[in-house]
């Protein structure tokens, strides 16, 4: 049985649909990320799982149990917000300790529940401290204690790091997940931050104006988009025109027999800047690179074509391509996008 479930939740504010029909199931120990723009949804999703908002219409299920009605504290849930929401006239430890003493534990049991949790976090030995004693980073680690000290069946997690600095983000997404993974925990976070989701998850599930669009594993979200949204928001990706006559695609010097029956008409076509190849060409190539970003061990190339359009290739510095020159583009991998959904896939 899957702790979490969500049958076709919808949430309104008003006429405005914020979640317009969401299914998710989430299983034990599972890492689920919620990506996707400003305002599509992610976090509303999220606040109706730990009770801070009530649905419109639709199920929400804990280990089998309807929630319609159970207030947050009542939930199994612990929540992580993006801004600590620490008190600031408490120690650390009090933070951490504040939902044990509600639940009327004895004093060691509270004592030694909220070590652990301080351990767990790196914090061991930091409780007698105020949070304005600690760094951003700190405090969000205080944040998770005093979830994890509840011992939640799910935590939930809405953009805790991204008032951090990128290096900071970084570890604190690695010991999050270590620590997941130890307790075996089953997480639901909130971001817009794609590589934050790719690094993360076991799944991402990806959100646009209140729906789901893709839910998948990482790899899968990133190699097979199943909609135009998702193509263009997860990841790097080229957007170009294209055409399909009697079985066959043409598209910006791609002419290519489709592996699958296709309707005649318009399409767009996605192609990774890594699925672009470039090399110098004598003369008059098929584009001209207008620009060449260097990204440590290899640079992207954006090529303006002779049509006028602009695709990204990512390539191996020692490439000798430059900016201003003439170069020959190949295409190894494309997909076929119709009425912004996924079509086929040809590659070359």
């Amino acid at each position: 049985m899957s702790v979490l479930v969500l049958e076709d939740l919808t949430k309104s504010f008003g006429a405005t649909p914020a979640v317009a029909g969401v299914s998710l199931a989430v299983e034990r120990g599972e890492f689920v990320c919620v990506l996707g723009p400003s305002g599509c949804g992610k976090s509303t999703v999220l606040r109706l799982i730990g009770g801070f908002e009530r649905p419109t219409g639709g199920r929400l299920l804990i280990d089998g149990e309807p929630m319609a009605g159970v207030p947050p504290n009542r939930r199994p849930t612990g929540m992580v917000f993006q801004s600590h929401a620490l008190w600031s006239h408490m120690t650390v430890g009090g933070n951490v300790a504040f939902g044990l003493r509600l639940r009327r534990l004895p004093r060691r049991t509270v004592r030694e529940k909220v070590d652990q949790a301080l351990e767990l976090v790196g914090l061991a030995g930091l409780g007698a401290r105020h949070p304005g004693q600690l760094s951003g980073g700190q405090q969000q680690r205080v944040a998770i204690a005093r979830c994890l000290v509840l011992e939640p069946k799910i935590l939930l997690l809405d953009e805790p790091f991204s008032a951090l600095d990128a290096h900071l983000r970084a570890r604190l997404r690695e010991e999050l997940r270590a620590i997941q993974r130890r307790l075996g925990l089953t997480a639901v976070f909130v971001t817009h931050d794609q590589e934050e989701a790719l690094e993360l998850a076991d799944r991402v599930v990806v959100m646009n104006s209140g729906r789901v669009e893709q839910c998948d594993r990482p790899g899968a979200i990133y190699d097979r988009p199943r909609t135009l949204f998702v193509a263009g928001f997860v990841g790097e990706m080229n957007l170009l025109p294209g055409e399909v006559a009697d079985g066959r695609l043409r598209a910006e010097g791609v002419e290519a027999e489709l592996p699958k029956p296709v309707p005649a008409g318009p399409c767009v076509v996605a192609v990774r800047p890594e699925d672009v190849a470039v090399a110098p060409a004598d003369g008059t190539g098929a584009g001209t690179v207008e620009r060449l970003i260097e990204l440590g061990p290899v640079a992207v190339a954006h090529v303006r074509l002779a049509s006028g359009q602009t695709v990204k290739a990512r390539v191996s510095r020692a490439v000798p391509v430059r900016e201003g020159g003439a170069v020959s583009v190949d295409i190894a991998r494309l997909a076929v996008y119709r009425d912004g959904a996924r079509v086929t896939e040809v590659r070359r």
